[in-house]
């Protein structure tokens, strides 16, 4: 799951590049108090015209990396959220000053 994000630009080997792209997964929850959350913004790649063998799915270039650790209030408002996912992509997106672009 990626969501998709208003440009943030980034230097990246000498150039600016902007990222819309931003991917959020879990990657530990000790399923009381915290859990951490790693994330990428990326750039996405456009696919040739008429590539010989279209990609199967959307190729990126990852340009920051990150974590971020949810506890407290915020965790438990994350755990009684009914779309879990979707609270944690607006709570991280908020965190990180990004603005998501709705579908």
């Amino acid at each position: 799951m990626a969501k998709t994000i208003e440009p943030i630009s980034s230097w990246q080997n000498g150039e600016e590049k902007e990222a819309t792209v931003f991917v959020l997964t879990s990657s530990y929850d000790n399923l009381s108090t915290s859990a951490n959350f790693n994330y990428q913004l990326n750039q996405l790649i456009p696919t040739p015209p008429n590539p010989p063998t279209p990609p199967m799915y959307p190729m990126y270039n990852t340009l920051v990396t990150g974590s971020l650790i949810i506890s407290g209030q915020d965790y438990l408002d994350w755990d009684a959220a009914t779309d879990a996912n979707e609270w944690a992509y607006n709570w991280a997106a908020g965190e990180l000053k990004l603005t998501i672009i709705p579908d």
